[in-house]
């Protein structure tokens, strides 16, 4: 059923020995992908590995292990770097996962930037990580959020969001891939609309990255961020892309040990890019299983995963339809491997707290995106996403925990 002929599902469901785990009596279907993804053997080696036998902290350490250490460490800011296709590696700040690098662009890139008056522009399908983070900004200069509608399909309404970008507009921030929805937004029609204008464009990739090739220059975004826990990767690490020019004008988001070159009590002079937005101790084995899960991913090729996760959404969406009762939140036409339902007369925990019994793990709540539950005019949905180690022998055991869910309740 896979669009890939050399597609060797079983082979990658190998690498990752949390997939051999029994729920309850059952074999694991893992379906909460959107949430966090699961690791493979290839990332808890290195992580182990450092820990047993290559640990010590980076950056200035003069003896063997620290510089070995240093060199993982930036080896995986370079491997970031290709992955996205960023023009050099000052353009990568890792930073705490996406949360903190939409954080860093608020306080850092719009703070100084804005005045009463002025707006920014979201749109209705955001996470709460690119919603708060702009309220915030907007309550300490006085500038307005603006926020561009969805239709009842879950697309972005593009002629509002025409009217909305004006020359008040300075910044627009939107996701790539809406984790409530699965909507893949127009995101090259946006970032030149909006470059048109002279307005600069953060892109939330939190659930692009590991499901469709992402090319930062291609697309000619101004700031791209996602998190590593949604990339095979750890929780806790993530990065920032920015470009260069204007990464070289913002100040420092937090101030602290290795973002400098030189202290005094009279001045601080700060360090080089990317450095500069680097505070503190970082994660570094996060950073360096990040690096390892990004070769991971490319060793199978985010076109052939894209193809395989299509495949799946596409039958999960046929199966799932055929049920009475069942009601789909978010069929726009140009969809990631995500499904979020309800069911008629039962809540999204109860549906969560039963397919668990069937060994099937989904995600149910308002997936930190509660204007989008709002616009539906439902409390929450149960979500499944899918990841490259999916089948669709799971979407049938899904298909079949759902049944017996509604039949608990008839």
């Amino acid at each position: 059923m896979s669009n890939v002929a050399q597609y060797d599902v079983e082979s990658i469901r190998n690498d990752f020995p949390i997939l051999a785990t029994e729920v309850h009596g059952k074999p694991l279907v893992y379906l909460d992908n959107a949430a966090s993804s699961q690791h493979p053997v290839q990332v808890i080696h290195a992580i182990k590995d450092l820990y047993e036998s290559g640990y010590s902290n980076i950056h200035r350490g003069v003896h063997q292990l620290s510089q070995d250490a240093t060199k993982a460490y930036e080896n995986s800011r370079a491997a970031i770097r290709g992955f996205i296709n960023a023009d050099c590696i000052h353009e990568i700040i890792f930073t705490s996962g996406t949360t903190e690098s939409i954080n860093l662009v608020a306080q850092s890139y719009a703070r100084p930037l804005l005045k009463k008056g002025d707006e920014i522009l979201i749109t209705h399908m955001e996470h709460h990580s690119n919603i708060v983070p702009w309220q915030m900004i907007c309550e300490q200069t006085g500038a307005e959020l603006k926020v561009v509608p969805i239709s009842d399909q879950g697309e972005l309404e593009m002629d509002r969001f025409a009217e909305l970008l004006s020359e008040k507009t300075k910044i627009v921030s939107v996701v790539h891939v809406s984790n409530a929805l699965g909507t893949v937004n127009p995101i090259k029609e946006i970032i030149d609309a909006a470059h048109a204008k002279g307005i600069a464009v953060l892109v939330d990739g939190a659930q692009a990255v590991s499901h469709i090739p992402v090319d930062v220059q291609a697309l000619g975004c101004d700031f791209y961020a996602f998190s590593g826990h949604k990339l095979y990767g750890s929780t806790g690490i993530g990065a920032l892309y920015g470009k260069e020019k204007l990464l070289n004008k913002m100040p420092p988001y937090k101030g602290g040990g290795d973002m400098i070159l030189s202290v005094s009590f009279e001045k601080t002079e700060y360090n080089t890019l990317p450095y500069k937005f680097e505070a503190g101790t970082p994660n570094i084995a996060g950073a360096i299983g990040l690096g390892t899960a990004i070769e991971y991913v490319q060793s199978i090729g985010l076109g052939a995963i894209a193809a395989h996760e299509h495949g799946l959404l596409e039958y999960a969406t046929s199966k799932l339809k055929e049920i009475d009762g069942l009601r789909i939140i978010g069929q726009a036409e140009q969809k990631a491997g995500l499904i979020s339902f309800v069911l008629d007369q039962v809540h999204p925990h109860d549906i969560g707290t039963l397919l668990d019994m069937e060994g099937v793990a989904i995600r149910t709540g308002h997936h930190c995106a509660q204007p989008v539950m709002e616009r539906y005019k439902i409390p929450a949905t149960a979500r499944a996403s899918f990841a490259m180690y999916n089948t669709f022998a799971e979407i049938d055991v899904l298909n079949e925990a759902i049944k017996k869910t509604i039949g608990m309740f008839s």
